[in-house]
């Protein structure tokens, strides 16, 4: 079945991307570029319709929206979980599909919602051993890769505990560090804050922006994503509405109400002082 390229027409207004300037020296390649990817799914749902995306390297950006936009769909196209019907994606300058599939997916690496669902093995020490030694990691190159990891998230004193053991703040940390010991370019955080205790929510948003990785976080937490990421887009209804500065796109009390999104009760987020990214 071929999927509709065609753009949808959705209320909001599409914005220029408001992107940090690039570090000195940055490659030019950019970490993602999404051209044109539409979806539609066997039973003929039609997912996405033409989405363009661009993601410099090392940029922290927010995706956006109401259940059922699209957002999880974009994402398993990011390591080719699923493929385009029309359109490609574009890892560091590798197109995802089959020749480059193994790097692709050591280059993306992505964090689900509930860990529980991405650790499995006896012990946090064998979980985050599992991805480089199927890369095919040995003896002590492996030991490092796994302690590195572990302390780069705050769980090397916990390496011999049972995942299940660990709290959910720190079983969220163990997956990150599954990922982080592939050593990706891009992490894809889905829903990072859900479930999360205020301090393991401090925690976790410390380790996020202590990483010199371009992140894409698929959140609802509307605060978490100002507080962590200098742009957003904004996804509905398969179809990318808005590009700009997180701070300018939640002030923008239309667009918001137009895409389903709202603040917490109370919370302004033109009143934040924004970090410099």
């Amino acid at each position: 079945m071929d999927p509709l390229t065609s753009t949808a027409d959705n209320p909001g207004t599409a914005r220029t991307p408001g992107t940090a300037d690039p570090a000195p020296g940055a490659a030019e390649v950019p970490s993602l570029q999404v051209s044109g990817l539409a979806y539609a799914y066997p039973d003929g749902h039609q997912a996405l319709f033409g989405v363009d995306l661009t993601v410099p390297r090392g940029q922290r950006v927010a995706l956006l929206g109401p259940n059922g936009a699209g957002k999880t769909t974009l994402v398993l196209h990011l390591n080719g979980i699923l493929t385009p019907g029309a359109g490609s994606v574009t890892v560091a300058g590798l197109k995802a599909g089959r020749p480059h599939l193994a790097e692709i997916r050591r280059r993306v690496g992505i964090v689900f919602q509930d860990p529980d669902d991405q650790l499995f093995m006896p012990t946090v020490r064998e979980d985050v051993a599992f991805g480089p030694a199927a890369a095919g990691l040995r003896g002590a190159e492996l030991e490092a890769r796994v302690h590195e990891a572990l302390e780069r998230v705050g769980m090397a004193e916990h390496a011999d505990r049972a995942p299940h053991h660990l709290s959910f703040g720190q079983r969220r940390r163990v997956a990150v560090a599954t990922v982080l010991a592939g050593r990706p370019e891009i992490l894809v955080l889905d829903e990072p804050s859900s479930n999360l205790d205020p301090a393991a929510r401090r925690e976790l948003a410390d380790l996020i922006l202590s990483l010199e990785l371009t992140v894409l976080m698929v959140t609802h937490d509307l605060p978490y994503a100002l507080e962590l990421c200098p742009r957003s887009v904004v996804l509905s209804d398969g179809v990318l509405v808005a590009d700009g500065p997180t701070q300018e796109l939640l002030s923008d009390v239309e667009l918001m109400r137009a895409h389903r999104l709202e603040l917490p009760f109370g919370f302004d987020p033109r009143s934040v002082t924004v970090p410099v990214a």
